[in-house]
């Protein structure tokens, strides 16, 4: 590689584990080096507003705020940097999503040692980074789409009502929604009651479910 500086990188996980395993990792790479630490999303989000970062690798499932989200936020915060999605899930519904939240690549913890630092490198090149089964997903849903003459589908739920989704399956109340969100308890009750009524859902219990297969909370 180049004598330029290395590329500054946030690596946010709620297991501190793999964070060392993946700092290893990177900070192995002369072209490569970990300038922060985050446990969960909002951390992250905190982190990228007091470091000089070019890049950040977010888990996709972690606390209180999850890599999605966190991702759409650092894209707003910093249009201009790079972000990969790092997750155990080969899931085409998480990989949509996470293109969709700003990522420019999306990499499976199962074999990090040998595809993130490429991904890495690639983000900063301006490309993108999709594992073999991901590339697979990407072309059956576009042929599908071209197929039935489909547009890909806006949005269903807001970003707030995800907030709420999010901190609902984790067993929250109103009130520590309210509290946590700064909003009233009537407005988390009807961020509820639209989630239910889009969603087609009855209760918690099929709300948490869906959080799971949306990615927001690990099962």
């Amino acid at each position: 590689m180049s004598d330029a500086a290395p590329t500054r990188i946030l690596l946010a996980d709620d297991h501190a584990l793999v964070r060392r395993g993946v700092r290893l990792i990177l900070d192995n790479e002369p072209d490569l080096e970990v300038v922060a630490e985050a446990g969960d999303g909002a951390e992250a989000i905190a982190m990228a507003r007091t470091h000089a970062i070019d890049l950040a690798v977010l888990d996709i499932a972690m606390p209180r705020m999850t890599g999605l989200q966190a991702a759409r936020e650092l894209s707003a915060l910093q249009p201009g940097l790079r972000i990969l999605m790092l997750t155990m899930y080969d899931n085409e519904q998480y990989f949509f999503q996470a293109l969709r939240a700003g990522a420019s690549g999306y990499v499976l913890k199962s074999v990090a040692d040998r595809d993130l630092v490429e991904a890495c490198r690639a983000a900063m090149r301006g490309e993108p980074f999709l594992y073999p089964g991901a590339v697979t997903a990407l072309i059956r849903s576009f042929l599908d789409r071209a197929r039935h003459g489909e547009e890909v589908p806006d949005r269903i739920v807001t970003a707030r009502e995800e907030e709420v989704l999010k901190l609902i399956a984790e067993g929250n109340s109103s009130k520590e929604i309210a509290e946590t969100l700064v909003i009233s308890v009537k407005t988390v009750q009807r961020h509820r009651a639209n989630l239910l009524h889009k969603l087609g859902l009855r209760d918690r219990l099929e709300l948490t479910r869906y959080a799971i297969r949306a990615g927001l909370i690990e099962p």
